[in-house]
């Protein structure tokens, strides 16, 4: 049997911002790393030459040169189009640069985990977390307001101690293609008690493939718990059994539920066809879903009354079975309060989809859901053999 990873504790005494979209939060993260004295950590996935990574690495080689020690775990998938001229860059200036899982052939399906985290930590004071790449997908102020719609929390206090050790322990253990494991009993520990009512409480929710999904058991659990709502927006919706059902008895016992998924503005077409044919049994059940429609939502947050949780899980069943994912957990009126608001924005940018409208959805929509649908069942049926 394979080892889970530790199930980490709430944490008190920590304040939380949440910064919504590219132009807010990349600003903030470049002057935090401006500031940065002794030592950046970044773990991401998606790395792409551009304007974005132009200049965090003008960033990064300042700190450098200033004597900040510097770590960049990278997925190697993610950072294909990271040139080796940025490369070099970067460990010409003294950073340390490690690749999660290079592509190779004799790796075969083992190519298919990948380090889907997106963690920024500086000098054990501030920390970021959340869905966004370092790509112009996410900020270029040259393209004006044509950006991804994507969230980072920024974290101040005890919690960054957690943080820190999740990125330690995958540094460290990427060199041999490993998920970060610690002796454990062979029963996984609980996910701890949600603190209701509590304030500035965060915790590290994660998910290592199939070791360990602490961060969608976490999930479940809130939603079991939920007495005024259940909101969540993520940009693949490709749910599993346990997740839809604690939807539907939610939704059954009055709780109001929502979704907000992307709408015509995605990259990946053929994943939003596979996951809208769950929506005749969640629309029975009660539940609101949006699509969203200015541009492609990225974003992946869930809020349960009081409870909220952001980061890099998109609570897909494919994420799960393959990715490492971090989100961050908390139960903190100021964050809720920003989440509310950011989610009442997303859902008057949205198209409420209605029942009936679906029945009268046209025949090129029913040929995709049909055969996307059944390519993504064929596909996790032979994965779980």
């Amino acid at each position: 049997m394979k080892l889970a990873g530790p199930v980490f504790q709430w944490r008190p005494d920590n304040r939380f911002r949440l910064l919504i979209d590219g132009p807010t939060f990349f600003p903030r993260m470049i002057e935090a790393i401006r500031r940065a004295e002794r030592r950046i950590d970044i773990e991401l996935y998606l790395v792409e030459d551009g304007y974005c990574v132009d200049r965090m690495i003008e960033v990064l080689c300042q700190a450098a040169a200033r004597g900040v020690e510097i770590r960049c775990l990278l997925d190697g998938f993610g950072c294909l189009n990271l040139s080796q001229a940025n490369r070099r860059r970067l460990s010409e200036v003294g950073v340390a640069l490690r690749v999660y899982n290079p592509l190779s052939l004799r790796l075969r399906f083992r190519n298919l985990h990948r380090d889907h985290r997106k963690i920024l930590l500086i000098d054990d004071c501030i920390g970021f977390v959340g869905g966004a790449g370092v790509t112009d997908d996410f900020w270029n102020p040259e393209k004006g307001g044509a950006f991804w719609h994507e969230a980072m929390v920024e974290m101040k206090g005890p919690v960054l101690d957690d943080w820190q050790l999740l990125f330690d322990g995958q540094w460290h253990s990427c060199i041999e293609r490993r998920i970060w494991q610690l002796p454990l009993p062979r029963k996984i520990p609980d996910v701890p008690d949600i603190p209701w009512g509590a304030s500035g409480h965060g915790r590290v929710a994660y998910a290592a493939a199939r070791q360990h999904r602490d961060v969608v058991r976490s999930l479940v659990r809130a939603m079991a718990q939920a007495r005024e709502r259940i909101w969540l927006t993520t940009p693949y919706f490709l749910p599993g059994g346990k997740l839809r059902r604690a939807m539907f008895r939610a939704a059954r016992r009055g709780v109001d539920v929502r979704l907000v998924l992307t709408g015509r503005n995605t990259d990946h077409p053929p994943v939003r066809y596979a996951g809208q044919r769950f929506y005749p049994g969640l629309l029975r059940a009660g539940v609101r879903i949006y699509e969203y429609q200015p541009h492609f939502s990225h974003l992946k947050m869930a809020m349960v009354d009081g409870w909220v949780s952001v980061g890099s899980c998109n609570f897909d069943h494919w994420n799960l079975r393959w990715n490492l994912e971090a989100n961050l957990e908390a139960v903190d009126p100021t964050l809720a309060g920003q989440a509310h608001e950011c989610f009442c924005n997303d859902f008057a940018q949205s198209e409420l989809i209605d029942l009936d409208d679906w029945r009268e959805r046209s025949w090129f929509t029913r040929l995709n859901q049909a055969l996307w649908g059944t390519v993504d069942r064929v596909v996790m049926r032979f994965f779980n053999g």
